[in-house]
């Protein structure tokens, strides 16, 4: 068993085992540490300057990263977990933005420093939130900020003059292209997303495609032996009994040459759905190819597997295929061997086949089993 390093013990300290937690913690903590910058960045200006209340920027800048602080610790305990927005984003917006505006109060001169910050605030959450909050989150800014630009003529002793308008323009065009720049990403994310779902659905069409018979919508033969290949393993692990049966529709030839390729294909429909509607759910048919196709019968003894058989032949002959000459009406010769201790599905599969064959030769429409012959006999091969 490895051993996780001291690195990656104090990473799951911090951060979380939890891989999706993990991230959202990192998320935090990283909005965290940029609150904290710019709390110092703050601090820096109040200390230098005797316009700035430093009292008032010192209260600023601990409820300021103490509140971010609270929601970091909330999202690593992961009492956010069933919320919708478990990341915490807009609340974590709304509380920077607001302290940005606070902050365009106390710095005075200096707060022309705040629009970069809230840029960087407005980027950060981006991709965290769908259009509507992206609006959302934008209209509060400009208010937050109209009330903090209207609140420095107040608060500030001085006159509001081109330097403060100037600080205002900053702002109004700072939020207005963060919000058009946010809109269009959100619009980049939607069109990535409906292509992504159209690779996805284009994937899994075409994983279909190559598992299906597209004329009877059955598992193909390669399908077929892959699932083979699959009940094979576990057969050899649990000791489970598999059986394989080979179908072949009588004289179907026949009814090609007689009535057309499109009622063959017709008969070819019928004849797979009255199957699987004979046969369990635990049973797999596939088409092998034209007329043939292949039973998969797992945990079934031959006894079960006769009379199984026995039910699906009967619903075969007694079906009828409408037709403009009247109904159609056709037989199936099956093949069916257990699968041998020791066997490869293939030898399974052709001592199934001379079954098959074996059937046929003697008037088909009728069930034959394979006996328990050694490995490696011959394939005799003959349809008709």
């Amino acid at each position: 068993m490895h051993t996780p390093s001291r690195w990656q013990r104090v990473r799951d300290v911090v951060l979380s085992s939890n891989p999706r937690r993990r991230t959202l913690v990192g998320m935090a903590l990283l909005a965290l540490v940029l609150m904290a910058c710019s709390a110092g960045v703050m601090l820096m200006i109040a200390a230098a300057s005797s316009e700035v209340d430093a009292v008032a920027v010192q209260w600023w800048a601990a409820i300021s990263v103490g509140g971010l602080m609270v929601m970091t610790a909330f999202i690593r305990s992961g009492a956010t977990a069933g919320l919708a927005d478990p990341s915490l984003t807009v609340p974590q917006m709304v509380w920077t933005i607001t302290s940005g505006a606070v902050a365009y109060v106390l710095a005075g001169d200096a707060r022309g420093v705040v629009p970069s910050v809230l840029a960087m605030i407005l980027f950060f959450g981006t991709f965290g939130l769908s259009v509507a909050e992206v609006i959302g989150i934008g209209i509060y800014a400009l208010l937050a900020f109209a009330c903090a630009v209207a609140a420095t003529t107040r608060y500030n002793t001085g006159p509001f003059g081109y330097l403060d308008m100037a600080y205002a323009l900053m702002v109004l065009i700072v939020l207005g292209g963060s919000i058009a720049l946010n809109l269009r990403i959100q619009r980049i994310r939607a069109r990535l997303r409906e292509q992504r779902e159209a690779l996805a659905h284009a994937l899994a069409v075409n994983r279909e495609l190559a598992t299906r018979d597209e004329l009877t919508g059955l598992p193909n033969r390669r399908a077929m032996q892959d699932l083979m290949g699959l009940e094979h393993r576990r057969s050899v692990r649990s000791g489970r009994p598999m059986l394989l049966a080979q179908l072949d529709i009588d004289h179907f030839k026949r009814i090609n040459d007689a009535h057309g390729h499109a009622t063959g294909d017709r008969a070819l429909q019928a004849f797979a759905s009255v199957v699987r509607a004979s046969v369990r759910d635990t049973d797999v048919l596939a088409r092998w190819g034209g007329e043939e196709f292949v039973l998969l019968l797992s945990e079934t003894r031959l006894d079960d597997a006769r009379d199984l058989l026995e039910r699906l032949r009967h619903a075969v002959a007694t079906m009828e295929i409408p037709h403009t000459d009247g109904a159609l009406r056709m037989t199936v010769s099956i093949g069916v061997a257990v699968h041998l201790p020791g066997d490869t599905v293939d030898l399974t599969l052709e001592r199934a086949d001379q079954a098959l064959y074996t059937a046929k030769s003697l008037g088909r429409n009728r069930i034959a089993v394979a006996p328990s012959t050694p490995r490696g006999t011959p394939l005799r091969g003959a349809r008709a």
